[in-house]
């Protein structure tokens, strides 16, 4: 009998108990709200850099002739524009022929940063190991390394 009272007890708490709680409506910032907006994307890395999906902030300017030898020069005689940095290897990708630099700002062109650049030709990356401090040339219209020095 106690038994009994005990089972019915439980099952009319239990009835009672999850009809009187009502759910609040899910408003617009709610994730499972229909009329949520989709999750904001994450900012592109500035570490690798593989495709110009991968880093839509960075924006390459035309480098101008500089008063400061060793940053910048106007190139060859076939107007080519580069830029010359120095900086610290950081790794390789020979697969993807790309070297990822952590170099300093090179003036009037860029920023500070760690960032993974395209080697052309690909033999440029022989001999090269993380860690190895070198100083490169940027061909600025095809954004990549066209050449590169080992300082240490």
């Amino acid at each position: 009998m106690t038994l009994r009272i005990i089972l019915a007890g439980l099952a009319l708490f239990g009835a009672l108990g999850c009809s009187a709680y009502d759910l609040p409506p899910l408003n617009s910032n709610h994730p499972a709200s229909p009329q949520a907006l989709s999750a904001p994307q994450p900012p592109a890395s500035k570490t690798l850099a593989y495709s110009r999906q991968d880093t839509p902030a960075v924006a390459f300017a035309t480098v101008q002739p500089s008063a400061h030898e060793g940053h910048h020069s106007a190139g060859d005689a076939g107007g080519q524009k580069t830029a010359v940095g120095e900086g610290k290897v950081i790794a390789m990708v020979p697969s993807a022929n790309q070297i990822v630099v952590e170099h300093g700002e090179i003036k009037d062109f860029m920023e500070a940063m760690t960032m993974g650049y395209r080697a052309e030709p690909p033999s440029l990356l022989e001999g090269l190991k993380p860690g190895d401090r070198v100083r490169f040339t940027i061909d600025v219209p095809k954004k990549s390394i066209i050449k590169i020095e080992k300082l240490n």
